[in-house]
Order: structure tokens, then sequence, then C-alpha cells
């Protein structure tokens, strides 16, 4: 098989890295970048000498379209893309109604024979493998996932799509057993009302779960910091046997370990039958480049 024709739809903190990770991976190629009509009139310094279009139709052969976009705005572009018999991929992160998306894009990609991979991020993603490996290690138990201190990319841009926030930064804070706290900081367009803003931001779907603390700032790129983490722990009964302790822990770069995830995504997708798939269905294998028996070889 030859390169993968890749395009990335939407440039914002997540396409930004998925275009060196394409350009560091050895199987893919670039045909393009997809971006709004409006934004093509200044384009950042890295994309002046690639192919920078407003409509995937016009980059030619694409085998893989990776959807850099809110989360809210993906299932649209995966129906459309995928009907046009282009596999996608996605980071998806809205939890609670991911088993749905999911039914949705099936007979979509089966019948234009394309394939769909879902949620590639790390959280939904790379830790949805890891808490099935824990749980088969030990059945019966109870994982906790603990997110942060950090920057959540979902919860910031679920912010700015308010009407009157002219910025904002999400830090979601754990507090220990799967429990969160999400401190909101909100720069504020001229004359908006803060409580307004404040009681819209607490009653979305991305917080209304968690308790949520809302600030204003009169500059919210001053605390900017992309990093994140997790720390994943079980504890359990493996057979018969009581006490099982397992953790996971790391501390990354947000949108760069997604956009790495999303490659490998894409790469796993042109190796499965047309159909919906999230990261936890498809053999993990299928992420890594290379030779399969050298892989086997190396890491068995």
């Amino acid at each position: 098989m030859g390169k993968i024709n890749a395009a990335i739809v939407g440039y914002g903190n997540i396409g930004r890295y998925l275009l060196e990770a394409i350009q560091a991976a050895g199987d893919f190629c670039l045909a393009g970048v997809v971006r709004r009509p409006e934004s093509l009139k200044q384009l950042p310094l890295e994309l002046r000498e690639l192919p920078v279009k407003s409509s995937l139709s016009e980059l030619g052969q694409v085998d893989v379209a990776f959807l850099s976009l809110p989360s809210r705005l993906v299932p649209q572009y995966a129906q459309e893309i995928l009907a046009m018999g282009i596999n996608t991929v996605d980071s998806y992160d809205l939890h609670g109604v991911l088993a749905d998306y999911r039914r949705q894009l099936e007979p979509i990609a089966k019948a234009h024979q394309a394939t769909a991979v879902i949620s590639a991020g790390w959280d939904p993603g790379t830790d949805s493998m890891i808490r099935c490996i824990l749980q088969f290690m030990a059945p019966q138990g109870i994982t906790y996932t603990n997110f942060g201190p950090g920057m959540s990319m979902g919860h910031t841009v679920a912010v700015k799509n308010i009407p009157g926030v002219k910025n904002a930064l999400a830090l979601t804070i754990p507090k220990g057993t799967g429990l969160h706290r999400r401190m909101v900081y909100v720069e504020l367009e001229e004359g908006v009302d803060f409580g307004q803003v404040e009681t819209a931001i607490k009653q979305d779907p991305y917080f209304c779960h968690d308790e949520t603390v809302v600030n204003q700032v009169p500059e919210v790129d001053a605390l900017l910091d992309r990093g994140h983490g997790v720390h994943l722990e079980r504890k359990g009964v493996s057979g018969l046997t009581q006490n099982q302790l397992f953790e996971f822990k790391m501390r990354i770069n947000n949108p760069a370990l997604t956009a790495q995830v999303m490659v490998a995504a894409g790469r796993a997708s042109m190796k499965q039958v047309p159909g919906c798939y999230t990261m936890i269905e498809i053999p993990i294998i299928d992420y890594l480049e290379g030779d399969r028996e050298a892989i086997i070889k190396n890491l068995v």
C-alpha cells in the first residue's frame, strides 16, 4: 500500500499539531487543509506553501480526513465526508452521547465503503483502551479516572461559543475518585453581563455534571497553558485474588497528544472493513506504522 493521503479539516489547536504529526509519519502525505473561506485570506506561515482550500473536493485524492473541529460540529461533517467515500477520524469528546453517535455513522460508512474512527483522542480514546486492559486484568473492581490539572480543549471551546465571551480557558482540577472541579476563566465583550454568562456555562452539558467555578479576568491569554494529564486507578480482583492495584499516569501537551493519536487512528482506519469504530474495537497493532511481523517480534 502506498502512502495515505490525508486532509486536515479545520485548523485550530489540534489542526496545527495534526500538520506536524502527519509530516513526521513515514506512511502519510498531506493532501491539504480545509478552512473557512474567510480564513483563506491570511494564512499562517506554515500553510503558505501547502494546498489550503475551502472544500475537501478541491484537494484531489483524499484517503482519510482528520476532523479538527469542535465536537458539536463533528457529526455533520463526518456524515458528509463519509458519504464521499472518504475515511474520517475525529476526537469527539461528548461521552454521554458517544454510543448514539457511533450508531448514527455506522450505516453511512458501510453504505459508502468508508471507515470512521470516532473519539480518537486520549480520553475518550487511549484512556478507554487502558481502562479495557485494566478491567480484563481485574474483572471485578472499580476504576477511577482523574483528569488534570490542566486545560480541557472541549470545555474551553464550549465556553468560547457562549454569546458575549471574547476568550476563555477551562481547567479541569482532579478531586480524586473520579470527581472533578471545572475552573473557568472568561474574558467578556464590553457590556456583557457576567451573571448571565456564568449561568449559561453552568447549564451547558460540558459543565452541568461537575462543580464549576467561573471567574472573570481581564486577559485569558496570560493564564494559558495547554498542559494536561490523567491518573487512572483500578483496584479489583483477579480470579479470586483480592487487592490487585493498577495505576497509569501521564502529563502531556493536550492538543499534541490528541493529534498524534488521531494520526495513528487514521492509519488504523485503512486496515478495517467499512463501518464506524471506537478505538477499543480496533486491534492495537493496527495503530502502528511498519511491518506487522517486525512489530510482533519487537513488542511481544
